[in-house]
Formats: structure tokens, sequence, C-alpha cells
């Protein structure tokens, strides 16, 4: 019997190793393979990109339209991802499914529409 459950559970084993095993192994080998400078002078650490020099890190403030922005593509983005189980199994399901699809995205085209008309996806 617990041969029986060990094998239902095996390949959810390898998954759950394999889904440990490689980011860890990964962190280590940043660890071993880095190479760091021998010396800590200033113009080394600083960041350097296209052959312009950035300079130091400044603190920029983002203004509220960037967070609006991140926070409706998360909305739509989780709408969106409960489409696809009722795309899957629409033909299962009958007619009803078909209309709730419908409503389902004639809301989300509402609430797009009126997102826009607001503004709340210019970039200012």
């Amino acid at each position: 019997m617990p041969l029986a459950v060990l094998d239902d559970w095996f390949p959810f084993l390898v998954y759950g190793f394999f889904a440990l095993a490689i980011p860890a192994s990964l962190i280590a080998a940043s660890f071993i393979l880095a190479t760091r400078p021998k010396t800590k002078a200033r113009q080394q650490t600083i960041p350097f990109e296209s052959g312009v020099s950035v300079g130091p890190p400044k603190q920029q403030r983002f203004t509220i339209s960037f967070y609006l922005t991140a926070m409706l593509f998360i909305v739509f983005d989780i709408e969106i991802v409960f489409l696809y189980p009722l795309a899957v199994t629409l033909n299962a399901l009958g007619w009803f499914a078909f209309f709730e699809l419908l409503f389902f995205v004639a809301i989300l085209a509402v609430a797009y529409v009126y997102i826009w008309k607001k503004g709340a996806l210019e970039w200012r």
C-alpha cells in the first residue's frame, strides 16, 4: 500500500526536487563563478552602459499614473487568465457557457473603454 501512494506522488516529488534544485544550483554557481574586482576603485563599481557613464543611481519618484497602469495591467491580466479554462471547456458546457463568455468579454470591454476614456492609460 505505501508503494502505491509513492507511485502516485513520485512525479510531484521529482518536480518539486527540480523546482528547488535548479534555482539553488544557479545561485550557488553565481557565487562560485562570479568574478570579483581585486580593487574597490570607485570607477569600477559605477554602472556603465553604451559608452555613457550614468553615474551613481538617483532616487526616482514615480507618478501615480505609473502605479495605476501597473494595477490595471494586473487586473486585466488576471481576468484574461479566467478566460482560458472557460474556453477549454466551452464545447462541453454548451450554449449557456458561450453566452456567459460573451457577457464576461463585454464587461471587460466596457471596463477597458471606461479606463481609456478616463485617461488612465495616458502616460503623462
